[in-house]
This record gives structure tokens, C-alpha cells and sequence, in this order.
């Protein structure tokens, strides 16, 4: 008995001083190394950043607007014109034939009415001496009327004749690039119908960019600027700065120049349209291309902010793993915002505390870490 009372003895005593060797070897291990941020205060840019097409600011069909057949064609495809310069010329023979028609035609109806009013005025004399009837008269005065509506006729068709021959000329309504034809020379052309079409052209100074706002993105940007939380800019201090597909920058800013006054319940976005000026001698921006347009203007008033390192997505929502005074580590639910490389907190954090940004693997809840402020 004696000896199974020593060797119990023995055990128990080994088993405390294992024990204590423990705990001595865990007060002794280092702090985790970790790195961490403060949480700050400070304005950030509202992040509005879609995609967008870029089309002429104007657009026209060239048509003919008279028939006949196309006999020259003076631009070059893919030109750029001024607005007046000569496009096409359609044949001007027989409008050429109608205006000398429309001049005789004046001519004869002015010398009537040379011949009607001399009877006129004899008949007037006379009918005041009581030589001629009244109705005499009165046919005199209405052969008159005939020959002075009659010249208003002519002139009429003098002018329609004159402003045919001058559309055989087709000019440029606007400055811009002249597209791909649509008749060849030699082909006969209408004034109405499919052979009416010559070309189009493209206006590309300036250039629109065409793009839609998510409702819900609106939504929020209407709702923080009510609330005081997002300041914009004025309106004409708003920028549209242009990327290119290949990542590069459109080294001129744009100008918003509309906004939808609805919603389209299809998309349940805004239409917005930018203007983006440009030089007509550049290749850079054409008609038709897709880009991505970023809205600079608008901005977060005084809002908490911490890196996007720091933020951990659990299915139960954002969280952040904070520092506190003791240096022990508390995680904690956050209602955040995703802008940039940056993270907004709407609730959840206050100011000047301590989030970790880097080594957040091995930050336990509960237990010191050795924190390392990075900037």
C-alpha cells in the first residue's frame, strides 16, 4: 500500500510540474505580428464608372432631291468635309433646259402684262368721257388681273426651276466624315425612294458618348446628396473622362450635356449622354466604339474609410477583425461600401480605430497581437 501511495505521489507531482512548464512556454511566445490601419476620415470620389458607345453628335442622310442621272461624284469616302463643299453633281442638263424655259416663259407673261395694262389704262379715260360701256371696261381691268397673276406663275416657276438646278449640286449640310456611298456614278437617282440615298455623314466634332446609370447606383448617389453624406460638384464642373478599350485614357474630359428625366422600366436605368470634344483630324474616338466613361464630380463627404485588405465576407455579411486598447483582437460586423481600393463604413467602426489589413490569418478573436500601423 505504501508503495502505490508513492508512486501515485510520484505521478501526480510530475504531471504539475509538465503542466507549469506549459503555461510558462505560452506566457513566453511572442505577439502575432500583424499589420493594421486606422480607420480615418476623409472625402473620397463617388466611383461612377460604365460602360459607354460613342456615336456622332449628328448624323445625316445625303439624298437626292432631284431625279436624274449621277455624274460625278466629288468627295472621297471616309473624307472629311466643311459644311457647303461640293459632294456630287447630278446631270444639269435638263434642269439647265427648264430654267431657260421658265425665263421665256416669265418673259411672255411680263409683255402681256405690258400689253393689258396701256389697254387698261386707255379703257379708264375713255370710260371716264363716256366712250366705252362698263363692261368694256371691266373686261380691260380683268385682262389686267389675268396678266399680273400670270407673271406671279411665271416667276414662280422660275424660282422652282432655279432652285432645282441648284440641287443638281448636292453639298454638305454639315462638317463631318462622309461614309460609304450608297449610289455609284452613272446610276439614275429619285428624289424619293432607295435611289434617293447618296451617302451619310457623321459629325465628330464634337463626339457623344452614350451610357446608362443603374437605378440603383442613381438611386444612392440622389439619397446621399439629400442626406448631406455625397457633394457634388456644379453642373457645368462635372468631367467625363473617356477609357479606351486598351486601359489608356482619352486625354480630353468630356461634359454631361443630358440626362433622362425617367427611369426605363426595361433596364431600370437613366440614360445619360456626355459630349467629348475632339479634333477632326484624330482616329482616336470613332463612331461606334465601346469604351467605358468614368463621372468625376460627385464625392463622399467626411467618410470613414479603411483599406479593402481589411474587409472579410462571411455568409452572414462584411467583417473586420479590430484592434482594441489591450491589444486583443474583436471581430466585428460592418455595413461598408466597396469604392476603388478603398472601403467606405456606414456603420460599425468609428473613427481612429484599429482595423487589421495584412496578417489577418493569424489574428484569433480574443487573443494580443503585436499590430504594425501601415499608412
Amino acid at each position: 500500500m505504501r508503495v502505490s501511495y508513492v508512486l501515485k505521489a510520484v505521478s501526480l507531482t510530475a504531471l504539475l510540474v509538465l503542466f507549469g512548464c506549459k503555461d510558462k512556454q505560452q506566457q513566453q511566445m511572442p505577439l502575432q505580428l500583424v499589420g493594421g490601419a486606422k480607420v480615418v476620415k476623409k472625402n473620397v470620389p463617388f466611383n461612377l464608372q460604365v460602360p459607354a458607345k460613342i456615336t456622332g453628335s449628328l448624323e445625316v442622310q445625303i439624298r437626292a432631291q432631284v431625279g436624274g442621272i449621277l455624274k460625278s461624284r466629288i468627295c472621297r469616302e471616309g473624307q472629311y468635309v466643311q459644311q457647303g463643299e461640293k459632294l456630287f453633281e447630278i446631270d444639269p442638263a435638263p434642269y439647265e433646259a427648264a430654267l431657260t424655259r421658265a425665263q421665256g416663259n416669265l418673259a411672255q407673261a411680263q409683255s402681256e402684262l405690258r400689253r393689258t395694262t396701256r389697254d387698261y389704262n386707255r379703257m379708264q379715260k375713255l370710260y371716264k368721257d363716256g366712250a366705252v360701256s362698263q363692261k368694256e371696261h371691266d373686261d380691260s381691268l380683268s385682262a389686267f388681273e389675268r396678266a399680273t397673276a400670270n407673271v406671279k406663275v411665271a416667276e414662280g416657276s422660275l424660282h422652282e426651276a432655279e432652285i432645282n438646278l441648284g440641287y443638281t449640286t448636292v453639298k454638305a449640310p454639315i462638317s463631318g466624315v462622309v461614309r460609304k456611298e450608297a449610289q455609284s456614278v452613272g446610276n439614275l437617282v429619285s428624289p424619293s425612294g432607295e435611289s434617293s440615298l447618296l451617302t451619310t455623314m457623321v459629325q465628330i466634332c464634337p463626339l457623344h458618348a452614350n451610357f446608362s446609370v443603374s437605378g440603383s447606383i442613381w438611386g444612392s448617389l440622389i439619397k446621399g446628396h439629400r442626406s448631406g453624406t455625397v457633394e457634388f460638384m456644379k453642373p457645368e464642373d462635372f468631367k467625363v473622362e473617356v477609357i479606351m478599350s486598351d486601359g489608356s485614357v482619352y486625354p480630353k474630359y468630356g461634359k454631361i450635356i443630358f440626362v433622362d428625366s425617367s427611369e426605363d422600366a426595361l433596364t431600370s436605368s437613366v440614360s445619360v449622354k456626355a459630349e467629348i470634344p475632339c479634333d477632326e483630324n484624330q482616329k482616336t474616338l470613332l463612331p461606334g466604339q465601346f469604351v467605358r466613361v468614368k463621372v468625376i464630380g460627385a464625392e463622399y463627404a467626411n467618410a470613414l474609410v479603411i483599406p479593402s485588405a481589411s474587409l472579410l465576407t462571411t455568409p452572414s455579411g462584411s467583417v473586420v477583425y479590430v484592434v482594441k486598447n489591450d491589444k486583443t483582437v474583436e471581430v466585428r460586423p460592418v455595413k461598408v461600401e466597396l469604392v476603388g481600393d478603398e472601403v467606405i463604413v456606414h456603420s460599425g467602426l468609428k473613427e481612429g480605430e484599429i482595423v487589421i489589413s495584412e496578417g489577418i490569418v493569424k489574428a484569433r478573436p480574443g487573443v494580443p497581437v503585436n499590430v504594425v500601423l501601415k499608412k
